[in-house]
């Protein structure tokens, strides 16, 4: 599929001046002939739903920045008047404020099923990697967002997250006073903020064209793991649209449904009840948190006693992503095939969920009420922190020492020969 030829002819005489000089239609139009397995399952309606979510985001988004001011005297005030005063201006709100979220949940869904079925092994490594880009600079461009409305968690979780940046040795503090345009959170840090928020939603959508690029150089993974060979390509491919551009159309009405019971019948589940307190430097909110799709990085930061450590851990946790495809030594990239690889795979995710959980409790509780803390050598450990390093303990280990050992130790379950084979019975004429 990496060497599909374009089949694209120009019907008329614009299209051909057009085709000569910027071969945009071309492009499209090869995407949308693009040989596709015919086994793909809804897991892989999920680029898709992103690509609606990424428009739904820099759409609303230049709304609101035409009415929002980024001023700490203005701003909460003005995202009031947006949601009372603008026609329309609630339902923008929440449709960016929610769709931020709703993004997490289709990126993270989107990663999974490529960590499950093997997406980032060769040939399509650079797909992996710059999907993982994609992921670093929505979490940057989430924060910063988080930050605009100047509620309470808005603020402190800026001074929080950017007193972080000041961990780093020798560097760490010009960046940070650079970062915040001065020694403290302040208005120049808010018009820096509202800058780049505005800005990395257009890079994320040109790494987003590099992404579709590699994806059209290397072809589709599927779930049986397979590459499709030239001779096979009319028997188990069929063009992207309409047979999958209905499927994932299918699947966005769905996603859309569920999008639209958190906008109008519950738009602040996913949100933090202190933001919308206006911002008071000198009142520390009880718990300071960040959303709920940071929290598994927020866990791990948390469960390193070193401030600088829980630095690197926590951009470790990201950075390992990037090395992956070089991690798994397994010759099999689906894990249908691997059922040694699978059991741990469940165990990942839980431990996932495990970590979001962790990040959103107070840094002193008990995993269970009444149960005693343990006084270690480090200070006061209690049960919560315990658990915490554990899931940390497992995130890693999980990338750094299982998938290189068992992909050289395990005995997979036979693969098809082709991936017609478990989807289409036998005929005679194929058997012949």
């Amino acid at each position: 599929m990496s060497d599909h030829e374009s089949t694209y002819v120009p019907k008329t005489a614009v299209e051909r001046w057009m085709d000569t000089r910027l071969p945009i239609i071309r492009f499209g139009m090869d995407y949308a002939n693009l040989p596709t397995p015919k086994n793909l399952n809804y897991w892989w309606t999920f680029g898709g739903i992103l690509a609606i979510c990424l428009m739904t985001q820099i759409i609303t988004g230049i709304v609101l920045a035409m009415h929002y001011t980024p001023h700490v005297d203005m701003a909460f005030a003005s995202v009031e008047r947006i949601m009372r005063d603008v026609n329309g201006g609630w339902l923008i709100r929440y449709v960016h404020a929610n769709g931020a979220s709703m993004f997490f949940i289709a990126v993270y869904l989107h990663m999974l099923r490529g960590l499950y079925y093997g997406s980032y092994k060769a040939p399509r490594e650079m797909i992996w990697i710059v999907g993982c880009v994609i992921f670093f600079l929505m979490i940057a461009t989430a924060f910063l967002g988080y930050v605009l409305p100047w509620g309470q968690m808005s603020f402190w979780g800026a001074e929080v997250i950017t007193n972080l940046i000041g961990a780093i040795p020798v560097v760490g503090e010009p960046i940070l006073v650079w970062l915040r345009g001065g020694p403290a959170i302040d208005n120049a840090t808010l018009n820096r903020f509202f800058s780049l928020h505005y800005l990395l939603p257009f890079v994320i959508a040109g790494c987003v064209v590099l992404h579709l690029w590699a994806l059209h150089a290397a072809g589709q993974n599927n779930p049986v793991g397979i590459l499709i060979p030239k001779d096979r390509q009319a028997k188990d491919t069929l063009p992207f649209h309409p047979y999958f551009t209905v499927k994932d159309g299918f699947a966005i009405i769905l996603f859309l449904i569920l999008f639209a019971v958190f906008v109008f019948y519950n738009p602040g589940a996913l949100g933090h009840a202190d933001n919308y307190i206006p911002a008071n430097p000198l009142q520390t909110p009880a718990h300071i948190v960040p959303e709920w799709y940071m929290l598994p990085f927020y866990a791990i930061l948390r469960a390193i006693p070193d401030k600088f450590g829980g630095v690197v851990a926590m951009f470790a946790a990201i950075g390992v992503l990037f090395v992956l495809p070089w991690l798994d030594t397994s010759k099999v990239r689906s894990m249908r095939y691997r059922p040694t690889m699978k059991t741990f795979f469940i165990i990942f995710l839980f431990v996932c969920f495990g970590l979001g959980w962790c990040g959103a409790q107070l840094p002193d509780a008990p995993v269970v009420p009444g149960m005693p803390s343990f006084n270690l050598i480090d200070g006061q450990l209690n049960s919560y922190l315990w658990l915490t390093r554990l899931f940390t303990a497992y995130y890693f280990v999980f990338f750094l020492v299982l998938m290189p050992l068992i992909g050289l130790r395990e005995k997979p379950l036979p693969i098809p020969a082709t991936i017609s084979e478990p989807v289409l019975p036998s005929t005679a004429a194929e058997k012949a």
